[in-house]
């Protein structure tokens, strides 16, 4: 949720005529992430968590690929605080993937 927060802030200074691409691209794929981890949580068995945890995490990189376009087009600077929470974030879901794997129905 902090990653969602930071980045709808960031976005915000985003030039207009990217509202509906970068922009919504980039805070779509944020919202993502939260959303299907909280859906997969939900779910009554553990390879329905695993796909939907796997579909967050490929969330995650879209939102960090999205954020180094908009580095790269200069709309943004680096951001290290972004950077490492990205990286915590992945980090996390990825062994959380591997100990719910080690232990399915």
């Amino acid at each position: 949720m902090s990653l969602v927060e930071m980045i709808y802030k960031l976005s915000e200074t985003f030039p207009q005529s990217e509202r509906f691409g970068l922009t919504a691209q980039l805070r779509r794929a944020a919202v993502s992430i939260p959303s299907n981890i909280a859906e997969g949580a939900a779910r009554r068995s553990t390879p329905e968590y695993l796909r939907f945890l796997s579909i967050a995490r490929g969330s995650l990189s879209e939102a960090s690929t999205q954020l180094q376009i908009a580095h790269r087009l200069g709309y943004m600077n680096a951001s290290e605080e972004l950077d490492g929470l990205i990286d915590t974030i992945f980090a996390k879901l990825t062994a959380l993937m591997k100990v719910l794997d080690n232990h399915k129905e």
